[in-house]
């Protein structure tokens, strides 16, 4: 089925390779590795990914998956979407890969379950809970890859509880955002070229794609346009009255309650959870 997929934002399968004693899948060769390694291990003699390719990198990997859900019959559910699956061409245009988690999934199906499967700080709170996945699971993940690509930074990272911040990627850009301290969460090494307006676009749509339910989150289709200026704007100031509502009513209805915003890790259970692949 992976072989048969032909999108330019997706890795295409050339073919195995069988022996006695090993076996190979064939892909396209990526000149410039995976997004993570260009965000976290680049050598210094290496420029940093602009904030132009950065914006090509969310469109692009949006692109690809919103042909896996809606173009593909049965869909496809790529269940693992981070910084360290997107790889770049030699023009630094971005390829969705690795399927090694992927399912398939009917159109009349609402979800599929699976044994329990990715990366922490990407699984979307309904997997963890019911162990079932669909494509609003890609969509919540690829709200945290947008976090990943603004901030440079890994979704689960010990090293910020130094700071008394948040392990949990997410939980720490909410944080920062009650703040409004929008210029701490982007990337040091874009030394402040980048433009601001864009930045907050795509913290807006990663909010919007990490929302708790997963049919408040819009699908791919509907980021795809979003991420070109297609409203956008008018699903932000929904989704704030919506927020303003919630915050009054849990101050009136909950005063001594914290239910407004979840930490990401509630309902975890560490053991069931995988660590980087």
């Amino acid at each position: 089925m992976i072989s048969m997929v032909a999108h330019r934002n997706l890795l295409r399968l050339r073919g195995f390779c069988m022996t006695s004693t090993e076996r190979l899948l064939v892909y396209p060769y990526m000149a410039n590795g995976s997004v993570a390694s260009y965000l976290r291990e680049r050598p210094e003699s290496q420029p940093p990914l602009d904030w132009k390719i950065r914006k090509r990198i969310a469109s692009g990997s949006a692109r690809g998956l919103a042909y896996l859900h809606d173009h593909c019959d049965p869909k496809i559910i790529h269940q693992d979407v981070k910084v360290a699956n997107i790889l770049l061409d030699e023009d630094f245009e971005a390829v969705v890969g690795d399927f090694g988690l992927a399912k398939l999934m009917g159109y009349k199906d609402t979800h599929v379950a699976t044994a329990f499967r990715g990366t922490i700080g990407h699984i979307a709170p309904e997997y963890l809970s019911t162990g079932k996945s669909s494509e609003k699971t890609d969509v919540f993940g690829y709200g945290v890859m947008l976090l990943e690509l603004i901030t440079g930074q890994r979704t689960f990272d010990l090293a910020r509880l130094a700071n008394d911040d948040d392990v949990m990627l997410l939980d720490w850009v909410r944080g920062i955002l009650k703040e409004k301290k929008l210029e701490t969460l982007v990337d040091a090494d874009l030394q402040g070229n980048y433009v601001d307006e864009e930045v907050e676009q795509l913290i807006q749509v990663a909010l919007l794609c990490t929302q708790s339910s997963p049919l408040e989150r819009p699908r791919m289709s509907k980021v795809v346009r979003m991420l070109e200026g297609d409203g956008l704007a008018e699903r932000w100031e929904e989704w704030q009255k919506e927020e303003m509502f919630l915050q009054e009513f849990n101050h009136t209805h909950h005063p001594s309650s914290n239910w407004l915003i979840n930490d990401s890790t509630s309902n975890i259970r560490p053991e069931e959870l995988s660590g980087p692949r």
